[in-house]
């Protein structure tokens, strides 16, 4: 098993599949269905950002899985003391990879790059129906900071 840092933006918009799947298939009134040339031009567009990063997750020299991870400085003002933070973009695996083992070592690996980079805090979302990931993140020891909520008019 291997994790990489990659600009393969190609690659990387066929492992969103997955994620994007799910979320077209839970919110289709907010999400596009998959479409390889739209997402691999998007990718192609944020992989040179200095911010971000792309992990590329390998095992027996095949991709599987990547993370899309974000470097944020948030800077001090009237309401809040300044702080730093890895934000986790999107986690996906191919499907027969779930369930392995591999999701933690991405996570691990995310951890890693937090502490070199100094920082003490990793952040995350996720959509309200996904019990999957919602259930990975608690084992992972996160707990909810705020609740995102919404009303249709």
């Amino acid at each position: 098993m291997n994790i990489s840092q990659t600009t393969d933006h190609e690659l990387i918009a066929k492992l969103n599949k997955p994620v994007q799947d799910l979320h077209a298939k839970w919110y289709p009134h907010t999400f596009k269905e998959y479409n390889f040339e739209a997402i691999k031009d998007t990718f192609k567009n944020l992989i040179n950002n200095e911010a971000l990063i792309f992990l590329l997750l390998e095992d027996n020299q095949q991709a599987i899985g990547y993370a899309w991870i974000e470097i944020r400085n948030y800077p001090e003002n009237a309401f809040r003391k300044p702080y730093k933070s890895v934000f986790v973009h999107q986690i996906s695996l191919v499907e027969t990879e779930r369930k392995k083992g591999y999701g933690t070592k991405l996570m691990d690996h995310i951890y890693e790059i937090a502490r070199n980079k100094e920082i003490d805090l990793v952040e995350l979302d996720y959509w309200f129906h996904n019990d999957s990931a919602k259930g990975f993140y608690e084992k992972h020891g996160y707990t909810k900071n705020r609740e995102f909520v919404y009303k249709n008019l």
